[in-house]
């Protein structure tokens, strides 16, 4: 945290083909080792594939799939006097779709399958079902902030 000042949030511009900023947010998550062009190809490929699968608009595919695997409450550890507590928090929309693109990515790289085109074009497509294991993932974090709602006034 910082001691001064909050920094600015930057705006991300959107992405050149879809004008979709979210598409942005998901390549920039994507890219390892700052090969942007490398991620843009690999989501692009997703997104034709996702296509050809459900003949509908991939682009809302993709915004379901995100919104399913979205959070809307997490758990933060706080110390009080010598035990740790988990509290409850409500999560920011910003946070939420960050947390969410994190944990659809992470569950498509941890999938077996030969290439991440069709591993990510088979997480976003069970996400946008509220299948796979994203999902399970905002579904466990649901339970849990549900199983410490009595530490709730702990917060500060």
């Amino acid at each position: 945290m910082p001691r001064r000042r909050i920094p600015k949030k930057r705006s991300l511009s959107p992405d050149p083909i879809y004008d979709s900023r979210l598409i942005h947010m998901i390549v920039n998550q994507l890219m390892k080792k700052g090969k942007k062009s490398l991620a843009f190809r690999i989501f692009y490929s997703t997104i034709q594939q996702i296509g050809q699968i459900t003949q509908q608009d991939p682009v809302f595919i993709v915004e379901e799939a995100i919104r399913n695997a979205t959070p809307l409450v997490e758990v933060k550890a706080k110390r009080v006097g010598g035990s740790t507590y988990q509290v409850p928090r409500a999560v920011l929309p910003s946070r939420g779709t960050a947390l969410g693109i994190r944990w659809i990515l992470s569950a498509c790289r941890s999938r077996s399958g030969r290439n991440m085109v069709t591993k990510l074009s088979n997480e976003l497509l069970d996400a946008s079902k509220k299948m796979g294991n994203a999902v399970r993932k905002r579904e466990e974090v649901h339970r849990m902030a549900e199983a410490n709602k009595a530490f709730a006034k702990t917060r500060t």
